[in-house]
């Protein structure tokens, strides 16, 4: 029996099961947790030695970096900024699949990583000694259906992949497959561990990851993509707010809402369903989020729909900010309350959704740091960010990166 046949369709649904019954009883954690301390020695080191929920001991933190870089930031600037952050994993976002499982030459990402960027990334990567992975996506449940459907549409993919990195000379491939169906997730740990045997056998010392959800079917995906030999699972720590959310942080620490799902409950929820800690990356947003809300405070009620906010489009408000910002205590984000323009008495009787008033609630590296902590607190393999590039023209970023790479959160 191979790696991948461990876990068959009926293990899987009890794993299924057992992971939405945690989810759903587990008591809300906090960042004041016994086992959580969010303090670092001099030397950058996790002043807490804890135990797993099992006992045994915690595995010591490693310090990997894995960065996500979108084909929507490849450009003539990128590897610049790349030269100066010090990841060990480049992650090229993204290919897909065309419907008969050959890749999709006509995508923005297929053509951007194969072209004069992407070469030129891969390349500069490598002179530094940094490891390329290529990241294959599948999102939407129609399309998963689909594609999960089909060995055959699975194992050409497996074959276009593997031919796509052995050509770039790539180090290995990432998988992100989101809006999965839970009866398709025996079917994805399958496929995890196809694409790890073919690439390893055309690629020497290739390493296939997974980036799997916050939430209990993301928790079930990452066991089955580990017991299948996923080499890292990086968890997306992010999206707990989201655009139809109410406001507050992408990755927060802790809920105002009340709402136990933050970054320290989907850490007790993998851990619990033995995803192994030593293989598992901690994903942390470099984005924020901008809602239109009711007025300045922190905490008001949103008045419309939010949208995603990235620090790089941004410096003007971020080195002269309107209202000085102010840090959430309880989630641990910085909160910008952003005035109507031009100055106007907002108006809500208009009809306007917005009424003026805008909240910003985006990680910077003082609140990204104690979410770093947790990542050494947890003895994980490292921790990671979406996106790579959002935050150009803010070397504080830059240099919170190096610091976690040296073990120093100080």
């Amino acid at each position: 029996m191979t790696r991948r046949q461990l876990i068959g369709p009926g293990a899987v649904a009890i794993l299924v099961a057992s992971v939405l019954v945690l989810a759903a009883t587990r008591p809300p954690a906090s960042p004041a947790s016994p086992d959580i301390d969010t303090s670092a020695t001099p030397d950058g080191a996790s002043t807490t030695a804890t135990a797993t929920p099992s006992g045994t001991p915690r595995p010591v933190p490693g310090h990997e970096v894995y960065g996500f870089v979108p084909y929507w930031e490849m450009d003539a600037t990128i590897s610049d900024h790349l030269a100066k952050t010090d990841l060990t994993t480049l992650a090229l976002f993204s290919v897909t699949n065309a419907r008969d499982g050959s890749l999709d030459t006509s995508q923005s990402g297929y053509k951007r990583i194969t072209g004069e960027v992407g070469r030129r990334m891969i390349r500069e990567a490598h002179d530094r000694g940094v490891r390329v992975e290529l990241v294959f996506t599948s999102f939407g449940a129609a399309r998963n259906a689909r594609f999960f459907g089909s060995s055959e549409v699975q194992d050409a993919t497996i074959a276009s992949l593997v031919a796509l990195g052995k050509d770039l000379g790539l180090d290995g491939i990432n998988v992100d497959v989101e809006q999965l169906a839970l009866d398709l997730v025996p079917t994805y740990g399958d496929f995890v561990g196809r694409l790890r045997t073919a690439a390893r056998e055309a690629i020497p010392d290739a390493q296939v990851s997974v980036a799997t959800g916050a939430g209990p079917t993301g928790a079930a995906m990452a066991t089955t993509a580990a017991t299948g030999g996923a080499d890292r699972i990086f968890l997306m720590g992010y999206d707990y707010h989201t655009a139809t959310s109410d406001p507050g942080a992408s990755a927060p620490m802790a809920r105002r809402d009340g709402s136990e799902r933050d970054l320290v409950w989907s850490l007790d929820l993998y851990e619990s369903f033995g995803v192994p800690v030593e293989r598992t990356i901690l994903g942390l947003p470099l984005y924020g989020m901008i809602w239109p809300v009711a007025g300045p405070a922190l905490g008001e009620v949103q008045v419309g729909k939010g949208d995603t906010w990235v620090p790089a489009d941004n410096l003007g408000i971020l080195a002269a900010p309107p209202v000085p910002p102010e840090t959430d205590p309880i989630e641990i984000v910085d909160f910008y309350a952003i005035p109507p323009a031009d100055g106007a008495t907002p108006d809500p009787s208009d009809g306007s959704p917005a009424a003026g008033w805008q909240a910003v609630y985006v990680d910077s590296p003082a609140t990204l740091t104690p979410k770093l902590a947790l990542a050494d607190a947890r003895g994980l393999a490292g921790a990671g960010f979406w996106a790579i590039g959002y935050e150009r023209g803010l070397p504080e970023y830059t240099d919170l990166i190096a610091r976690f790479r040296a073990g120093r959160l100080d």
